[in-house]
């Protein structure tokens, strides 16, 4: 018998020590290091390992005739979306989010829908029992559908009961960190038991060709929680995003080995479920303030999605010795490039003010072709001048000043121009590409400066006072002070 070993493993990150510490060394959190039996009970002395001869198997070519992955549809137009076109033959998803934000709601959407269309689905859930999945159900209005339900949480006994009868299309394991096998000795919920338990339901997935969705907890960085290798295991990796304040949720593919990982699926939560958002922009544009300073249309994409979304700013003098820069749903690294941007070509003096931009409606950019709109609403604020309310921005800021095109402009326009919209402030280089599309009267811009000086120059009085260089005080000094500089 091999002697059993005991070490200290962090249950946020997995690292493994030889005795007990306050804090982990390796992800820098406190008091999460416990005791684990990391031999396991079907360990083997190294004697008999090395006599053991391995089984042969046969090798083949690349240039053969290989089987097709046929696709599954769950129907749900947004969830084949992110996991392009549907779930695999064989594949494991592992689908996290915060609590409360929906992941057995739309989880259960879609292994009902399947079951409707004929298919074998299962949903087996380790943190709740069987009536309360059905009262789920019938809140959903889906009591009728013959999904096959189960409290449990042997991975044994799970693999057991799956293998008889006909294989399912679908299974739900909700959560892999309540799942424990009898081949490790750990409580539920650790890093060695929720390994194991993945390497299991993984084993048993690519043998049945059943497709396996796994839920993830997450920490409080927003991270699955568990070992990172769990991640690598998988075949796809989804993040379910939102806030709990507002009334949509954003499905995001962080990993996918069958499809994108830049597309993303919107579901608005509702009483009776989750419905599906075919047109995100028109949800996010739904509320704007239309004649606002600090506020600009941006024409995103999202993976092979134009989404035009409203991104506010807020520039007020600050009484703090350093200003404050808050922005929420946009790289802060992004804010900070364009701030200097703007003081050091454009003559815009932001170092007495505070610093606040926002993406309304919660959803997180990621591609800099924000730039520009971030920009022209930081420069609206500032000089209290509104953005034209039929104009869409978008266009990358170098560090020099000028305004880079960016990719699949002629989607961003037609987009804009299906939503109402009139005129379109874009990249120069951009305007020779393209035509006209949707009768969208277009603005090219070279450089940051140009647009600045328009924006400013359409400036009122806000009420704060400036002293100029000449010691004559003046209302809003920016848009003067803009001309002087740069005359």
């Amino acid at each position: 018998m091999a002697k059993s070993t005991l070490s200290f493993v962090c249950q946020n990150c997995g690292a493994a020590y030889n005795r007990w510490q306050g804090k982990c060394d390796s992800c820098g959190e406190w008091n999460t290091l416990s005791e684990e039996d990391t031999t396991g009970a079907t360990s083997m002395p190294v004697s008999v390992r090395s006599r053991r001869k391995g089984r042969t198997f046969a090798l083949e070519s690349l240039t053969g005739k290989s089987n097709d992955a046929p696709r599954l549809s769950s129907g749900m137009t947004e969830l084949d979306r992110v996991t392009g076109g549907g779930f695999v033959r064989g594949s494991v998803l592992l689908v996290g989010g915060d609590p409360g934000i929906g992941k057995s709601t739309l989880l259960t959407q879609a292994t009902s829908m399947l079951a409707r269309a004929g298919h074998r689905a299962v949903y087996i859930s380790g943190e709740e029992a069987v009536a309360q999945v059905r009262l789920r159900a019938e809140r959903l209005g889906l009591a009728d559908a013959p999904v096959q339900l189960a409290a449990e949480t042997s991975v044994e006994d799970i693999v057991s009961t799956l293998s008889e009868g006909a294989v399912p299309r679908l299974i739900v394991i909700d959560s892999i960190q309540t799942m424990w096998t009898d081949t490790v000795e750990s409580a539920p919920g650790t890093v060695t038991q929720v390994r194991a338990s993945a390497q299991a339901l993984i084993r048993f997935a690519k043998k049945s060709g059943a497709a396996i969705i796994l839920v993830g907890h997450v920490t409080k960085d927003g991270q699955i929680a568990g070992p990172r290798v769990v991640e690598h295991m998988v075949d796809a990796v989804l993040s379910f995003e939102g806030e709990g304040s507002q009334h949509f949720r954003i499905l995001r593919a962080m990993k996918n080995r069958f499809g994108p990982t830049d597309e993303i699926g919107v579901f608005e939560m509702t009483g009776l479920g989750l419905r599906e958002v075919s047109n995100p922009s028109e949800l996010f544009l739904s509320e704007r303030d239309l004649g606002s300073p600090g506020t600009a249309v941006f024409a995103g994409i999202e993976g092979t999605r134009p989404v035009l979304v409203e991104l506010q700013a807020l520039v007020a003098p600050t009484t703090l010795g350093t200003p404050r820069r808050a922005v929420v749903g946009w790289d802060p690294s992004r804010l900070s490039m364009v701030l200097a941007v703007l003081e050091a070509h454009c003559g815009v003096k932001l170092s007495g003010y505070d610093v606040y931009l926002n993406v309304a409606g919660g959803l997180r950019i990621q591609e800099p072709a924000a730039d520009l709109a971030a920009a022209a609403a930081l420069v609206s604020s500032l000089v209290n001048a509104p953005l034209p309310t039929d104009a869409v921005y978008f266009g990358e800021i170098s560090l020099s000043g000028a305004v880079r095109p960016v990719a699949q402009t002629s989607a961003r326009l037609k987009e804009a121009a299906k939503l109402g919209f009139g005129r379109a402030v874009l990249p120069e280089s951009a305007r020779g590409e393209i035509g006209n599309d949707g009768g969208l009267a277009l603005n090219s811009v070279g450089g940051l400066t140009s647009l600045v000086a328009e924006i400013a120059a359409r400036g009122t009085p806000r009420g704060n006072r400036e002293t100029n260089r000449e010691g004559v005080t003046e209302k809003n000094a920016t848009p003067s002070r803009f001309r002087r500089e740069n005359s």
